[in-house]
Parts: structure tokens; sequence; C-alpha cells
């Protein structure tokens, strides 16, 4: 009697063509079946943002050989909305993994993510996710280092679950001579970027600017996603989709409203 394989939703944000997005979906083979959906051009920085004001398009993508795969003009989020209502339609994933991103996503990077914005639209809709990121940010970055943990930590996912409405955060620190050390169960870090914009001149000579920053971790914590990758580590940060801060809530609630 033949057992059915789950079914393996893979996207990113840094587009189909991307280095990252064809490590993790071969490394997905190893578990299921896999397809893969995204986005037909670059959508770093998009957060959870939807398409509403515009048509989607997607179509078959032949940049997998041996593996089903779409191309849309839609986001991170609208990936997963389009494979869960359209692709897949009556088949619900059992997991969708995201990445692995070409760059960190730790620390308040998590809210800007297309990336996690991917894995957390999942896991509004009640599906397992992991959202992978490499923290290099070089052309030619390495991501030979992630496979093993990629299946790992995907196949968790598959025989325990995740609780209700949270996804993984995952980030592998950049490849070096020493081998990472192993995996921590981290916090997000307090840590932010310091920003400015750079203000120049078009041709014309009319003023454009450029957003510039300097990413600053204010957190002296061990148990932190920064220090994990600063210390050779991979990082997991369980993420939840309902943003309450619940002990702010009862200090409101001492408020004469």
């Amino acid at each position: 009697m033949s057992v059915e394989k789950p079914v393996i939703l893979v996207t990113n944000d840094d587009d189909i063509t991307s280095k990252g997005i064809r490590v993790l979906a071969e490394a997905m083979q190893e578990l299921g079946e896999v397809i893969v959906i995204a986005p037909d051009r670059p959508q770093s920085g998009q957060g959870h943002a939807i398409t509403i004001n515009s048509p989607i398009r997607i179509r078959r993508s032949r940049v997998f050989d041996s593996l089903v795969a779409y191309e849309t003009t839609g986001t991170p989020a609208d990936c997963v909305k389009l494979g869960k209502h359209l692709i897949l339609k009556d088949r619900k994933p059992d997991l969708v993994v995201s990445g692995i991103n070409h760059g960190s996503n730790s620390a308040i990077s998590v809210l800007y993510s297309g990336t996690m914005s991917a894995a957390m639209e999942a896991a509004i809709e009640g599906i397992p996710a992991v959202g992978f990121s490499l923290a290099n940010y070089h052309p030619e970055a390495d991501f030979s280092h992630t496979v093993d943990y990629l299946t790992l930590i995907a196949r968790q996912v598959l025989e325990k679950g995740l609780p209700k409405h949270v996804a993984l955060n995952v980030n592998f620190p950049a490849r070096v001579e020493e081998p990472i050390k192993g995996i921590r169960l981290c916090r997000q870090a307090d840590a932010r970027y310091l920003e400015h914009f750079q203000q120049r001149e078009d041709p014309y000579g009319r003023p454009y600017y450029w957003l510039d920053g300097e990413f600053v971790n204010f957190d002296t914590g061990h148990d932190t996603d920064e220090w994990a990758l600063a210390n050779n580590y991979v990082s997991i940060v369980p993420c939840k989709t309902d943003l309450t801060a619940y002990a702010a809530l009862e200090e409101l609630k001492t408020w004469s409203l």
C-alpha cells in the first residue's frame, strides 16, 4: 500500500530564478511532492503586501526542469494564497517553506520581510510554515551549508507540526571556515536599522531620495537570534500572527477610558 507524499509549497521573495529557492526546492524533494510558486521579479521588503488594486498573472515556469513551478506578478503572500486557492485547490499543502532569502531576516527584519510574510500567510491559513534566510548578502553567497538543516527542520515540522498560527523564522550564519555549531531556539533580538535618506539629483536637477541605514543590535542577551548568528549557530524564532501585546493590554485597563 503506497503512502502519499506530503505536499510542500515552496516560495520566496527574491524571485523564481534566485539561487536560494533552487537550493530549498531541491532539498524539499527529499521530503515530499514539491510545487514552486514564486514572484517573477524581486519582492524584498514587501512585507505582508497583497495585490488588490491590479490583476495578478500566473503562468507555468520552465526555471525548474523536474518540478511543477509557477511564476507570478504577485507578492510572496499572494503566492501562498494562489497556491492554496487556485493551483492546489482541494489539496491543502502539508508544509509551506519560503526562501532561502539572500540576506538575514533576524530581529525586526521579520516585519519587513517578504520571505517571512509568505510563511506567516501560511500560518494564518493554518498551514505549518518556515521562512529560511541566509545572513550573507554577497552576490556569490554559498548556500551549501544550509542543506542538512533545511531537511532536518522541515522534517521535524512535518512530523510534529506547529502550534496554531505560528511559523518559524530560521536564519543561517554566513558560511565561514568553522562548521556551524548547531541550532539555537531564540527570541527576536532588540535590534533595528538606524535609517537616513540620501538626497540625490536626477539629470534634470530634481531631488530624489535613497533609503540607507546601519543595522544596530541593542540587545546584550545570549538567547537572541542575533547572538546565535554572531556565534555561528542556526537561529530559530517561532513567530505568531497575533500581534496583541497582552501585558500592555492589562496596563491599559488601568486607564480612565
